[in-house]
């Protein structure tokens, strides 16, 4: 087949990479940065984006997307229920560098955070 331009042979082992649909200007208000007014609507709930391919899609879809969507969303519940998150002490949170470290996939890079009882 030839795609873009470019042949592929058959049998060929192919990694598609979601980067481009994540980042895609068209899609999405912010591609580049931490915007999770991505995900709601225009009175403030929860709205779906097919764009948002996060365990990838097709017959290579990842099998437990629905066990992981479920187990993200219990522990992250919990947590947010239980806690109030904010930067340490003397961190203003407009110092808070929320750039994503790139790599095979884009984890957040690490810092320090404090978690209070609610």
């Amino acid at each position: 087949i030839t795609f873009k331009g470019f042949f592929i042979p058959k049998g060929m082992h192919i990694a598609p990479l979601l980067t481009s649909v994540l980042h895609d200007e068209s899609q999405w208000e912010k591609p580049h940065e931490f915007y999770p007014e991505h995900f709601l609507d225009s009175e403030g709930k929860f709205a779906k984006n097919a764009a948002f391919l996060p365990f990838s899609a097709g017959r290579r879809a990842c099998a437990g997307e629905n066990l992981a969507k479920m187990e993200l969303f219990l522990f992250f519940t919990s947590l947010l229920q239980r806690f109030t998150f904010q930067p340490p002490p003397g961190t203003p949170k407009d110092d808070l560098d929320l750039t994503p470290d790139l790599g095979l996939t884009i984890p957040p890079m690490p810092y320090k955070t404090c978690a209070g009882l609610r």
